[in-house]
């Protein structure tokens, strides 16, 4: 194939290093492990290494504890209850994976939580219980049993980030770098990770951490969209990094939208659990109808991305910006079951005991990301990556709810005992300086307004790759994704905000070659002009692979074929 321009929308050209450094100017810290993010994923790998005899840094972007594990209202889902099983739990999350998870690495996960749970328990977690002693467990969308764990009600992510936040911050063998952002992962001249550049945001300097083994355990990229459940922090660094290291990123095109945010205009999108639907919560359109009994056998506990389109939907066809949540039939006080729920209601003047709540999708959840193996390892060696930024295979095509507080407890501690064992054989290698990026300069008086690309940005993937997508539309958005990463390659990237938005591109322009590429719907990916599932042809990861010095390619892995086909584009990285 010629050579592609750099004018080809479908050109991803990435520099290798955002931000350049000389080794003498900048202050470093030597560790056996360095842990990039604190949530559940993160901590729980630090503490695992620490466990194995690492020193361990955990460099965290913002305060410790301001997470996406801490927004988490539903729980963990656990074998715990005493009619479930390991294997009605794997048939589960396989048949909501549609086909694309990897039997072996959900059977692992899940045979682990178990254990996992008990290991929180002792770090003084407590979740709730019954009146006999024996955990509350509730239901949520696509499980065949009562199988998730919770605080609180509506609070799990919080009690298990502050849990996991006091273990980290009282081990000796652990130091806790906060409002630190890490711009890059550093590699050696044979590409293995030698340690993270960052940016400590109290001094406004540059710091480097060295290490043979880097965990990226950064979250995920939500905030690539308007309407999200996450908080601001999660802009896909871990991904954008991973990438411009060198790693491979796969099935970036399945976004998982939570069909259900408190939407009040003017406000920021906030959560409500599905715990809420299992508890007998009820959607109904701005007339007062239900819709979801006629759309699916499990009406509102269908999967995730069945309701989202469903309210989509409904929203279009009534003309109404959000549908309503009814919780005035469930057998318990809604206020007592669901507090923060009911707090936040309460403050915008909402009932939730007799007021519907009026909820629309939002972006919730990363199903793709930096490809792993079966021990969390990427593609670079010495760089593992665990939690949402990472793809083990366990979600496939659509995340079943619960299952990624689990994935992440489980696969964080194989991670920190793995990674603490290479670190042992390895050393600790050197850092050198980088030489910086080599763009043409703005012409003078030429300025690019950050935060109103930024926001042009979040909006056209939520019009373009929202709940639906077709080729038109996502032809559209690539070639205005290009057209804006041109005007960004001119940019002195000397804030945080700017480095967010050049992550932010990177995976949006990722995640929409890789959409545009899948020819058919599957999962959270649902194209109006390929409306079908197609087994025959895309039973199939498509993974993303950098390639320094030329185009990159997208691999097609047949699943039932077990064949790989390349192709250089749509979805060619130039690294």
């Amino acid at each position: 194939m010629d050579e592609q321009t750099s004018t080809d929308p479908h050109r991803l050209d990435l520099d290798r290093y955002l931000v350049p450094f000389a080794l003498r100017q900048v202050p470093q810290y030597r560790y056996d492990v360095i842990v990039v993010g604190s949530g559940a994923a993160g901590s729980f790998a630090a503490l695992s290494a620490a466990a194995a005899g690492a020193s361990v840094a955990v460099v965290v972007k913002d305060k410790v504890g301001r997470t996406n594990t801490s927004w988490a209202q539903g729980g963990v889902a656990a074998v715990l209850g005493a009619t479930d099983s390991v294997d009605s739990h794997v048939a589960d999350t396989l048949a909501v994976g549609c086909g694309l998870s990897d039997p072996e690495v959900t059977r692992r996960i899940i045979e682990g939580g178990p254990d996992t749970i008990r290991r929180l328990l002792d770090l003084g977690a407590q979740f709730d219980s019954k009146p006999d002693g024996t955990f509350d467990l509730s239901m949520e969308g696509g499980h065949s049993h009562a199988r998730i764990l919770h605080a609180r009600g509506d609070a799990t992510g919080a009690e298990i980030q502050a849990t996991l936040t006091r273990a980290i911050e009282n081990h000796p063998s652990i130091d806790v770098f906060p409002d630190v952002f890490c711009v890059d992962v550093l590699t050696d001249d044979d590409g293995r990770a030698v340690g993270v550049l960052a940016r400590d945001r109290g001094r406004g300097e540059l710091v480097a951490y060295g290490s043979s083994q880097v965990v990226l355990a950064t979250g995920g990229g939500g905030q690539i969209y308007r309407e999200t459940t996450n908080p601001t922090i999660a802009t896909a660094d871990g991904v954008a990094m991973g990438l411009r290291a060198g790693a491979s990123v796969r099935d970036l095109e399945f976004v998982q939208f939570h069909p259900t945010c408190l939407y009040i205009a003017g406000a920021a999108r906030v959560l409500i659990s599905e715990i809420v639907r299992g508890a007998g919560g009820i959607l109904r359109d701005r007339d007062g109808q239900r819709f979801m009994v006629d759309a699916h056998p499990d009406a509102e506990l269908a999967p995730r991305d069945i309701v989202s389109r469903e309210v989509s939907r409904r929203m279009v066809a009534t003309g109404a910006t959000s549908v309503g949540l009814d919780l005035s039939a469930i057998d318990r006080d809604p206020h007592v079951a669901f507090p923060g729920i009911s707090r936040i209601c309460r403050f915008f003047g909402i009932d939730i005991a007799k007021d519907p709540i009026p909820v629309r999708p939002g972006c919730h959840y990363m199903v793709g990301g930096l490809k792993v193996d079966h021990e969390g390892r990427t593609t670079v060696p010495g760089l593992w990556a665990v939690g949402e930024c990472s793809s083990t295979g366990l979600h496939g095509a659509n995340r079943m709810g619960s299952n990624s507080l689990l994935e992440a407890l489980v696969l964080g501690e194989v991670v920190g005992e793995l990674a603490a064992q290479d670190a042992a054989r390895s050393g600790r290698p050197e850092i050198r300086s980088v030489s910086g990026r080599q763009h043409d300069a703005a012409p003078p008086g030429v300025q690019v307004n950050i935060a109103d690309l930024t926001y042009s940005m979040k909006s056209m993937m939520w019009r373009q790759m929202g709940v639906e997508r077709s080729d038109s539309t996502m032809r559209e958005a690539l070639a205005t994704f290009a057209f804006w990463s041109r005007a960004v390659g001119s940019l002195p990237l000397d804030s945080d905000n700017s480095i967010e938005l050049v992550n932010m591109l990177t995976v949006a322009r990722l995640a929409t070659f890789g959409a545009l590429e899948r020819t058919e719907s599957r999962g959270t990916h649902f194209r109006t002009d390929y409306p079908g599932r197609n087994d025959e042809e895309w039973c199939a990861h498509l993974e993303q692979v950098p390639i320094t010095g030329r185009n990159g390619s997208v691999k097609r892995v047949d699943l039932r074929r077990e064949q790989v086909e390349t192709s250089d584009a749509p979805g060619s990285v130039h690294a």
